[in-house]
């Protein structure tokens, strides 16, 4: 038995409420979630490597911090550069730089934020369940928006977090 889609596909491809969907998924969810995509997994890394490393919250906060806001803008002018939006109907590269680098920013916080706690096993502890948090809200946007199979979407959001993960918690170790 087949699953269905997350979404009722459109009755009619041209129907003005089709049209809307694919426009909201074209410039809005899509930059949106290779944002969090990017800021939710590229930032572990780094920020579990200084915390491997140093064993101490302040330093761990700020390599976070810095992977965060240097992913995000790194992240908007990607998009915002990638095409002015015309041929491919991605709206307004301006507009999707800034909530893909907003996304990707939010994303590299989320789990950055927990260093402010002072004691660091517990803040490793905290910020690696905002790291689980991070990775199931990326697969439900996955399977609510791009109708991806829910356990393809944790599959692959999971595997790629826990290798990024392991990487900088085997170099901050090193």
């Amino acid at each position: 038995m087949m699953n269905a889609p997350a979404t009722p596909p459109p009755q009619d491809a041209g129907t003005p409420e089709s049209a809307e969907r694919r426009r909201f998924i074209l410039q809005v969810v899509q930059p949106g979630l290779a944002g969090l995509m990017d800021g939710s997994v590229s930032t572990l890394a780094p920020l579990f490597a200084a915390a491997f490393a140093t064993k101490e919250t302040g330093p761990t906060f700020k390599v976070g911090l810095a992977a965060a806001l240097g992913a995000g803008i790194s992240m908007a002018f990607a998009e915002a550069m990638s095409d002015d939006g015309k041929m491919s109907g991605r709206g307004s590269p301006v507009v999707r730089g800034l909530i893909c680098g907003g996304a990707t920013a939010v994303g590299g916080l989320g789990h950055t934020l927990p260093y402010l706690i002072n004691e660091f096993e517990l803040a490793t502890m905290v910020a690696v369940g905002v790291v689980l948090i991070e990775l199931l809200a990326i697969s439900i946007i996955r399977r609510r928006y791009m109708d991806t199979p829910i356990l393809k979407a944790l599959f692959g959001t999971m595997v790629g977090g826990l290798i990024v993960f392991g990487c900088g918690v085997l170099i901050g170790q090193s």
